[in-house]
């Protein structure tokens, strides 16, 4: 396939409410949505994930976009590519900026996909016909209004909940959960929020009986997380710090974590996933598909993921009503039972609904030579 064409639209939606972490709040989410159109009219979809501000990685809305359009797009219009897999080689010459790649890379994932007739998991590798839904809840204004929303959740099924906590609202937080909803598969988000100095705070969780704590330490502390798993018995899951396969590597190799969150974006693609995916696996080591607040096609592709075999923790990937009042997606992502179908329909599954797209479109830039 030759990428003769790209658009690409700046689109801006509102959160049903604010979502608040240890590193900031969001009410209204920029990401720039892709079309890569190959020589006979097929378009594949992508959908940038990266935040306002550099809080989560160092990247940006703005600088995705700009790495897109004066980097990434120039060098892959009128490229013949036989397999997605061999976009991450084409921009390795252009260091990092994971999230702009990973939202060209999956736009062609779809077109190669809809070219073999294909569903984008299928194309993946993924088995699954249904993937469990976790639920993930921002720091809430009081105990009462997050119980309030985890009892909620529970009843429509979902088959996780993960809480975000930072220090000051952490383990009284915990114990309330934990008080009214006993048998819960639950975790905790720190964001990086804490540091070694904070072991014996954090050994406070080990009675809880959480299904993890994710990334307690800062992105680059994989030695200090090493350290922090062998003195708690909570299982650390690490997410900001994986953003290669030889993070993964090091991470496991190291013993910092016994769970890997595999964020599309944050690793660069698909393929990238994909290659962290069979390592954990040939590794024994459990992943699960974390979320960025993604619009119906960044959640396409989460979905898709989640197919592949070693996805055995139920992710973030909510029903879009948990996010959007509507999404740009048709039919929209439904969560039924605590489940949610993958797709058999061809590429990722769904369809871009271009009426609400345009509704939603700040501006479109079309690319080609």
């Amino acid at each position: 396939m030759i990428i003769k064409k790209v658009i690409m639209n700046h689109v801006k939606m509102r959160l049903h409410e604010p979502f608040k972490t240890s590193f900031g709040t969001i009410q209204d989410k920029d990401f720039a949505l892709l079309e890569v159109v190959d020589e006979n009219g097929t378009t594949g979809w992508g959908e940038s994930v990266a935040l306002p501000d550099p809080t989560y990685t160092e990247e940006t809305f703005k600088t995705s976009w700009h790495i897109l359009e004066d980097f990434l797009i120039p060098v892959l219009l009128d490229k013949e590519i036989s397999h997605p897999d061999e976009v991450e080689e084409i921009f390795s010459p252009i260091r990092r900026n994971y999230m702009a790649k990973a939202a060209i890379e999956g736009a062609v994932w779809d077109l190669y996909a809809k070219r073999k007739n294909l569903s984008l998991a299928a194309a993946l590798g993924g088995t699954k016909k249904k993937i469990a839904a976790g639920i993930s809840i921002g720091i809430q204004q009081s105990k009462e209004e997050l119980l309030n929303k985890i009892a909620g959740y529970i009843d429509e099924g979902y088959k996780r909940v993960k809480i975000k906590i930072k220090p000051g609202m952490d383990i009284e937080v915990i114990k309330a959960v934990r008080s009214r909803f006993p048998d819960v598969p639950l975790m905790a988000d720190a964001n990086s929020a804490y540091t070694l100095e904070d072991i014996d705070h954090l050994r406070k969780l080990d009675e809880f009986n959480l299904l993890m704590i994710e990334q307690p330490l800062g992105v680059h502390d994989i030695l200090d997380h090493a350290k922090l798993q062998q003195s708690i018995k909570t299982p650390i899951c690490l997410d900001e710090s994986i953003q290669s396969l030889n993070d993964a590597k090091n991470a496991i190799e190291l013993g910092s974590c016994q769970i890997i969150n595999i964020k599309i974006g944050r690793v660069g693609g698909l393929s990238p996933a994909r290659q962290i995916h069979q390592y954990c696996k040939d590794k024994g080591i459990a992943v699960w598909c974390g979320g960025m607040l993604e619009a119906g096609i960044g959640r396409a592709f989460n979905i898709a993921i989640s197919s592949l075999e070693n996805f055995t923790l139920p992710g973030d990937t909510a029903g879009s009503s948990r996010y959007w009042k509507e999404d740009i997606i048709t039919p929209e992502v439904v969560v039924q039972n605590g489940y949610i179908d993958v797709p058999s329909n061809i590429g990722i599954g769904f369809e871009p609904d271009r009426k609400r797209i345009q509704k939603y479109t700040v501006k479109t830039t079309i690319y080609n030579h």
